[in-house]
């Protein structure tokens, strides 16, 4: 069984006009996993439904409990790309599971988002890896610590 941790963040965003004006929505996780032809297998719970540059100290101590409590050893947790490596950083002192965080450049409301294949390349991600925190975004797994966003080239890359 593969536990799901939403968090909010572009992944789950919801667009309302021009001006980019925004809410994180409810999650789109269940029809991403669909999708795929994903069905069964996890089970879900939200935790946020924040854009991860509002995310606090606080907040990633809210992510890092649930999963320090979660009797599930392979977890997966949808994030907004912004400061993903942070809470991926925050949690790599747990050892003992497997953790893959994602999200989406681009809302899962919108006609040309990655967020399908992120969920799916995520989805394969958390049940080979070993243990460890991962970040796993556009066909790439980095290893929580050596990760960064690159903002201008609008991907990750290693540090």
């Amino acid at each position: 069984m593969i536990r799901i941790f939403t968090t909010g963040g572009t992944i789950d965003k919801v667009y309302f006009d021009a001006n980019s004006e925004f809410e994180i929505g409810e999650s789109l996780v269940p029809e991403l996993l669909a999708e795929s032809n994903i069905h069964k297998g996890y089970s879900l719970k939200g935790l946020l439904r924040k854009d991860s540059l509002e995310m606090t100290d606080e907040d990633r101590r809210q992510v890092l409990d649930a999963v320090a409590a979660c009797e599930c050893s392979r977890i997966l947790i949808t994030h907004g790309t912004d400061t993903m490596a942070e809470t991926a950083r925050e949690l790599s002192s747990l050892s003992d599971k497997t953790i893959v965080l994602t999200g989406a450049m681009q809302p899962a409301r919108m006609r040309r988002s990655d967020a399908v294949f992120n969920m799916g390349f995520a989805w394969a991600a958390v049940q080979l890896l070993p243990p460890g925190v991962y970040i796993a975004m556009n066909g790439e797994v980095f290893e929580a610590g050596a990760v960064r966003k690159n903002l201008k080239a609008q991907r990750f890359e290693r540090t």
